[in-house]
């Protein structure tokens, strides 16, 4: 069996990920598969993350909100099956939103999941504000150290480990520590640099470690994207029309939504590209069936075919936020309501519509004529008008 090496780089919005700027980035995209539409299930931390970890849309999984549920029980975590199969299992997280609280310790042997207090000595995992949150965090060299720290104290046992890493800097207050060297255009591109220059120290050491990374499957995504308002032409936030969206959380339009996917490992075509869209959730029924494991119960479905072909069907993809209820919660926007969304992506055609739960607004995108969605139809009897 061979090792698997999951990353998640939060908060990496696709266009950046893909910007060209990011060297730890492009190695992985040399090495495998790229998928250019690959979409989130929510725009929150530990929601995204369940669905990578169990396959499942949130209603599946049991998390929809930031702060009141925990995974439900009975529900598969890809560890728990890579655990089951014989694998060492270990995770480095750096954010409260992946808290051994909300139950995504489940399955692994090992999970680091300190971070510090918030500056004012606040529990962070207590604060709804996803700014706030964003001041608690393990800084990427930590993880690296940590993760790799780990995967070397396996080198001596003879089964195969799984190493989920997380990265968590791209995050607000976008302060990158250092200037790794990149060309980038602002700070939010400066903390992405950060985080993907120790991804590449991390790579390196497992190397080092005696695990090449080309017996490795390697999966890189990102939970989900971040608002800049107005950094960048697709934003949405602040005076650009949704004051209460602060990054990401309340919105559902790809600025968000859309992130990057990369796999790589042996036996998969180096450098190529997938533009058929997938989804987060589909993640682990790939992995499963990538290392020649039973799957689990899933919402998504192995991508197998679009890796090994570069082609694939292209799948409707759904995502929600429940985080409006919490904002409300503030008494500043008490009009605020939940959003579903389901992107489609028939050959042709690519729409999207957004719609309010316990509301009536329904919207429709159409994401060629109007891909940064600043057209927004209201939907009457199965049409868009206007």
């Amino acid at each position: 069996m061979r090792n698997m090496l999951l990353v998640s780089l939060d908060t990496v919005r696709a266009d950046v990920a893909y910007s060209g700027k990011m060297a730890g980035i492009e190695a992985l995209r040399a090495r495998g598969v790229t998928f250019r539409q690959a979409i989130s299930s929510s725009p929150l931390t530990p929601i995204s993350h369940a669905s990578v970890f169990t396959g499942r849309q949130p209603a599946g999984h049991g998390i929809r909100h930031l702060l009141r549920e925990r995974l439900a029980p009975g529900v598969t975590t890809l560890a728990e099956r890579l655990r089951a199969a014989g694998y060492a299992t270990g995770a480095v997280v750096s954010c409260p939103g992946l808290n051994r609280w909300y139950g995504l310790d489940r399955g692994f042997d090992f999970y680091d999941d300190e971070i510090p207090r918030l500056p004012d000595g606040t529990d962070p995992l207590t604060v709804p504000d996803v700014k706030m949150r964003g001041l608690a965090l393990k800084r990427a060299p930590l993880v690296a150290e940590r993760a790799a720290d780990w995967v070397a104290s396996r080198s001596r046992e003879q089964r195969p480990f799984f190493l989920f890493a997380h990265f968590f800097d791209a995050h607000w207050p976008y302060e990158p520590p250092e200037d790794v060297g990149a060309d980038v255009a602002n700070p939010y591109e400066g903390e992405v640099a950060y985080s993907d220059h120790y991804l590449q120290r991390l790579l390196s050491r497992i190397e080092e470690s005696g695990h090449p990374l080309d017996e490795t499957l390697v999966v890189l995504f990102s939970d989900h994207g971040e608002d800049l308002a107005g950094w960048y032409p697709n934003d949405h936030s602040g005076e650009l029309g949704h004051p209460y969206e602060e990054g990401h959380g309340c919105l559902l339009f790809d600025t968000t939504q859309h992130v990057p996917l990369v796999v790589c490992g042996p036996g998969l075509p180096a450098g190529s590209e997938v533009s058929g869209q997938v989804r987060l959730v589909d993640i682990a029924p790939t992995v499963l069936d990538l290392l020649g494991l039973p799957g689990i119960e899933a919402d998504g479905a192995s991508l197998v075919e679009h890796l090994t072909t570069g082609a694939g069907t292209s799948r409707p993809a759904y995502c929600e936020t429940y985080y409006p209820e919490e904002r409300r919660q503030s008494g500043e926007y008490p009009d605020l309501l939940p959003l579903k969304a389901v992107r489609l992506s028939p050959d042709g055609d690519r729409r999207k519509v957004i719609w309010q739960v316990g509301g009536e607004a329904v919207e429709v995108y159409d994401l060629l004529a109007d891909p940064h969605e600043l057209r927004g139809r209201p939907l009457v009897d199965g049409a868009g008008t206007g």
